[in-house]
């Protein structure tokens, strides 16, 4: 089990990532052209939420754009050039490319890197030479303190906070109606999102009355998972919560499907809404909840889904992809808006204008930044990854339960 996690993943990516290269930089090297950098984990840990999520909605709407002419700067069109760099899911790593793409490279505009450390890292760089920070899959209650001090940047998932509650409001609403107790088990990854979310998730557990019967965290880049599970499974938990990456959130699942353990909630982290986690356990999804879900009716997000499943070969997932395709409709919006490539114009836009995305109108005027439309808690229902809260959103889901049991594991 140690190294399957890793090869299983290696392996689901793989196309994914070899299309997403085959479209990377446009052999386009003209004065009219917008050069947009990024540094990105194309190997290590943070390889398959970055190969998921962040690179392919990078390439996809470079390749959106250059097919339609470009952007419209002023009265020209002009294409985008791209400057791409490998993090090696290494905060350190992050830091020296960004700053080399803002000194040497000297681009227009700097992309976000994946992951909530590594935006935590390069924020300063961002803010020191002037670039916007659309942050789209960083996860911090720091967010509305970070906007303060970097006025450039926007932290587009919101606050752990707010997933944390939204989680704990569920968990409430089932104890009132006495279909749980009030013990929770929680494993987080020691890495800058587990850290912010199990923080958060202590305190409002807390708060609302639940025991923590079981909480540990484990190393970025574990394979062996068993011994989680089987310390957790003799906690015999209510809840069962894992702020995890996508690695370990397919190994945490593995291992809880092998060993028999089936809390009445089972909310694992980062990777449950990615396709690749409903290919890897099929049927055995429905009833396993997480961050994210969206409105599965939306026209706009059937057509997103649709057009990325079509270019990139294999589906988004149900959560950071939005946002961050969204969040790139809103800086060429900016762009157009602004009718130049200086970035004081283009970032004043940013904080004033309201955006049609798919995601549908958004501005980023307020407290945390994140972008309506998206959900705190969502649910694998019917082979769709559906959003559960906040319940006033469009095409909120009501929660199945209690989850299934686990089918034999493959």
């Amino acid at each position: 089990m140690k190294r399957s996690i890793y090869r299983h993943l290696a392996g689901a990516l793989a196309p994914v990532i070899i299309a997403a290269f085959t479209m990377a930089a446009p052999a386009i090297a003209q004065d009219d052209t917008i050069k947009i950098g990024y540094a990105i984990s194309k190997t290590g840990p943070n390889a398959p939420g970055a190969g998921i999520t962040t690179l392919p909605n990078y390439q996809l709407w470079v390749k959106d754009v250059n097919d339609a002419g470009g952007i419209q700067v002023g009265d020209k069109k002009m294409k985008i050039e791209v400057v791409e760099y490998d993090d090696r899911s290494s905060s350190e790593e992050a830091v020296r490319a960004i700053e080399r793409l803002a000194t040497q490279d000297k681009v227009d505009f700097i992309l976000p890197p994946w992951g909530t450390a590594n935006n935590l890292a390069v924020g300063p760089i961002f803010d020191r030479y002037g670039y916007p920070q659309l942050a789209n899959t960083a996860v911090t209650d720091k967010a509305p303190a970070l906007a303060e001090r970097w006025p450039n940047s926007y932290w587009l998932l919101g606050t752990g906070g707010e997933y944390a509650e939204a989680l704990v409001e569920l968990l409430v609403k089932l104890r009132d109606e006495g279909k749980i107790g009030d013990t929770i088990a929680m494993a987080s990854i020691a890495d800058g999102f587990g850290i912010e979310l199990s923080n958060a998730g202590r305190t409002a557990f807390e708060r609302h009355g639940f025991k923590l019967v079981y909480e540990e965290s484990y190393p970025l880049g574990s394979q062996d998972l068993a011994p989680v599970i089987n310390q957790v499974k003799k906690a015999n938990p209510d809840v069962f919560v894992a702020f995890s990456y996508p690695p370990d959130t397919i190994g945490l699942t593995a291992q809880a499907q092998t060993l028999g353990f089936n809390p009445k909630i089972f909310y694992a982290g980062v990777g449950v809404a990615f396709p690749i986690y409903k290919d890897r356990f099929k049927d055995a999804v429905d009833g396993v909840v997480s961050l994210g879900g969206v409105n599965a009716s939306s026209e706009a997000v059937k057509k997103y889904i649709a057009h990325h499943t079509e270019v990139i070969g294999q589906e988004p997932d149900r959560w950071a992809s939005l946002v961050t395709y969204a969040s790139l409709q809103a800086l060429q919006q900016s762009i157009e808006k602004a009718g130049t490539l200086d970035r004081e114009a283009v970032s004043k836009q940013l904080a004033s204008e309201t955006f049609d995305t798919i995601l549908g109108k958004f501005s980023f005027d307020n407290p945390s930044h994140k972008i309506p439309g998206i959900f705190t808690v969502g649910q694998w229902q019917n082979g769709e990854f559906v959003g559960l809260y906040p319940t006033d959103e469009d095409g909120a889901a009501e929660l199945t339960f209690p989850k299934p049991e686990w089918p034999e594991a493959n």
